[in-house]
């Protein structure tokens, strides 16, 4: 039930697509074939209205009778799917794969989330990257491929847990919970007094209501009872969360008020919002919110520690996924603000549900979009000053399994909480357990990249410098100056990640250096030196080799000038803008590969590339001529037929600015 209401596993774009697939006709013209096709047709009819008990029963029937089509197949997979039968859906969809290879690219998707219940992530992993090259732009495609060592991450963070069931479960679900002073209130499928026959099409359970039990020493639940007549209806209820005064209660019911069910445009009632009163001790004045609809589902709420923000679950407009978090203000007149998504960081185009948020600005929530270990897991990340959200981690085994695991609720002052799962041993289709936070969340590998900018001669700090972070690909990332002491600080940066640092000072010759956090819980503390163009500049100099310059790289072939390159040719531009009087003749030369020919075009073209450069940088154009000398002077024996290293032949490959005017 708790699919269907809870975790938006179907929603009306899904149905919709479902209806336009017809069931591949089969031309017998017998009596039994046509009895068949009826069968089938009313299976069809019960899967539109998500009556998954009745639907999977008849297309078994009919697949045991030998018949099958991609459309059946796929259906099979779904009725499963929907209703958290991840094994059995694994089995439909490796069928469905066996039958055709021309499959829509969601269905790889459903396949490795299914195989990962079975926990054959191998096979898994190899369905994503198959999805991600179908369609490399979705969000869950992209965080598998960015992604692929998050069984590692995922094993750091497990083993933080003690978990054991609650003590409260039923043979039916059991799910969601919420703190009410020394009690928890939750949503179940037990017995529900006058309505105990009504069941729900979708699981075969019967409708849900919210109830209640007292918390005892060490998390343990005990005496559970129905919480109240008031809140509770002939609908399903769940997922309810209280002000700190107890006497207001936000949550989630199925379109129903004042005895009444709301429909979409296609006859479903889905899911809202409602806010209820305490007055004594009784729950009045039930009123669904504002920015609810009979189009779309609103469901989960959780509030801010100040209690002016509502975060929920939604599948309305401008969601990114089967279903994204919102957050929205709550005015201090109990007004609303406009529901805001919170982004692609956190949702996906899979289901982002269930979110829960802490007194310090942790927001769990479930997920099956990002990277985990089959259905839903259940995921955090941390709200920083500014109110963005960063990182999103997985927290790991126990909590998370392959099976689905959600509504995680936790209390920061004693780490004590409980989650919901259905996965094997429990008591029902879903069950609570208690668990115990031992130990604290790993996050990815941080540290802070900081350093001191000094003088080569003395050795005394330089103030007042350049300091710019390039990325691995000499983007910019970040500048600073150098403090009065030579020091700078570029914060946290991510272990095992490349970066370069160039410093510039007038009067000092450019730097540039590599750095790169290599162990975890070590900061990286880089000096980095400049010296002074002290060197007596003369008629003929090479200023590469009379300032240590690096060589000028271009890629095999080209002449462009790459962003590496431009680092070095920097140190030489600063020379020129130095001594504006000075004029400088650019060559060019190649190794012996290739022909003669083709070498005096290339390096002609490079020796034209890198003079253009400095044009644009505002030398002017009667300082600078260009040469290509091709492979006509060779440093070494490495001529056409000699056999010689790499680095035999790297040295001829140069990059020469020879000094023609002072």
């Amino acid at each position: 039930m708790k699919l269907n209401i809870l975790k938006f596993l179907k929603n009306n774009k899904v149905v919709r697509n479902y209806k336009k697939i017809s069931l591949l006709i089969v031309c017998f013209a017998s009596l039994s074939m046509f009895s068949q096709k009826v069968k089938e047709a009313k299976a069809d009819k019960s899967y539109d209205k998500f009556a998954y008990v009745d639907a999977i029963k008849t297309y078994e029937r009919v697949v045991a009778r030998g018949l099958k089509s991609q459309d059946l197949l796929q259906k099979l997979g779904n009725a499963y799917y929907f209703r958290a039968d991840l094994v059995n859906a694994a089995k439909w969809y490796g069928e469905l794969f066996a039958f055709t290879p021309n499959i829509d690219p969601e269905y790889y998707y459903r396949y490795a989330q299914s195989l990962k219940e079975v926990k054959d992530y191998a096979k898994a992993d190899e369905i994503m990257a198959k999805f991600n090259k179908l369609k490399g732009t979705d969000l869950r495609a992209k965080l598998a491929f960015t992604q692929k060592d998050y069984l590692e991450q995922i094993k750091k963070n497990s083993g933080r847990y003690n978990i054991e069931n609650a003590g409260i479960n039923s043979k039916f679900s059991d799910f969601g919970s919420a703190f009410l002073n020394n009690k928890i209130v939750f949503a179940s499928a037990r017995d529900t007094g006058s309505f105990a026959n009504r069941r729900h099409a979708w699981t075969g359970e019967r409708f849900t209501n919210l109830y209640q039990a007292e918390i005892v020493d060490g998390g343990g639940l005990t005496k559970s009872e129905k919480f109240s007549t008031k809140l509770n209806s002939r609908v399903n209820e769940s997922t309810p969360v209280f002000t700190k005064d107890g006497k207001t209660v936000y949550f989630t019911r199925n379109n129903y008020i004042n005895g009444k069910k709301g429909k979409d445009s296609e006859k479903t009632t889905l899911l809202k919002l409602y806010k209820a009163t305490l007055e004594g001790d009784k729950w009045t004045n039930v009123k669904e919110l504002i920015f609810n609809s009979n189009n779309y589902n609103v469901a989960h709420p959780t509030l801010s520690a100040d209690e002016h923000t509502l975060y929920f679950a939604s599948n309305m407009p401008g969601t990114l996924g089967q279903s994204d978090l919102y957050k929205i203000t709550i005015n201090d007149d109990g007004s609303f603000g406009a529901p805001t998504n919170l982004g692609n960081e956190i949702n996906t185009e899979g289901r982002e549900t269930f979110p829960m948020i802490t007194s310090d600005g942790e927001l769990y929530f479930a997920s099956d979009g990002h990277p985990g270990l089959g259905g839903l897991d259940v995921f955090v990340t941390k709200m920083d000053k500014d109110g963005n959200f960063g990182e999103v981690i997985n927290v790991g085994e126990p909590i998370n399994s392959s099976y689905d695991d959600f509504a995680f609720l936790i209390n920061v002052s004693n780490r004590l909480g409980y989650f919901t799962s259905n996965r094997s041993g429990g008591k029902g289709g879903d069950d609570i357990y208690k668990f115990k936070e031992t130990k604290k969340l790993v996050t990815k590998c941080e540290q802070n990249l900081a350093g001191i900018v000094t003088d080569k001669e003395t050795g005394l700090p330089l103030a007042d410098a350049k300091v710019t972070l390039l990325d691995s690909e000499f983007k910019t990332i970040k500048e600073v100056t150098s403090d009065k002491d030579g020091k700078f600080d570029f914060g946290l940066k991510d272990c095992k990640t490349v970066f370069y640092i160039k410093v510039e000072k007038q009067d000092f010759v450019p730097n540039q250096t590599k750095a790169i956090i290599i162990k975890e819980n070590e900061a990286s503390f880089i000096e980095i030196p400049l010296e002074k163009p002290s060197q007596v500049i003369k008629k003929g100099n090479d200023l590469m080799k009379l300032f240590n310059i690096s060589i000028i790289h271009f890629d095999l072939g080209k002449y462009n000038i790459r962003p590496d390159a431009e680092i070095e040719l920097s140190k030489i531009l600063d020379v020129l803008e130095q001594y504006p009087q000075m004029e400088v003749d650019i060559r060019s030369h190649t190794d012996s590969r290739q022909s003669a020919e083709k070498n005096r075009i290339l390096s002609q073209n490079r020796a034209s590339s890198t003079m253009e450069w400095f044009i644009k940088k505002g030398i002017a154009k009667n300082r600078l001529t260009a040469k290509g000398y091709g492979e006509s002077q060779l440093l070494n024996k490495c001529s056409d037929g000699v056999k010689c290293t790499e680095e035999e032949h790297q040295a001829n490959r140069r990059s020469e600015f020879i000094v023609t005017k002072i």
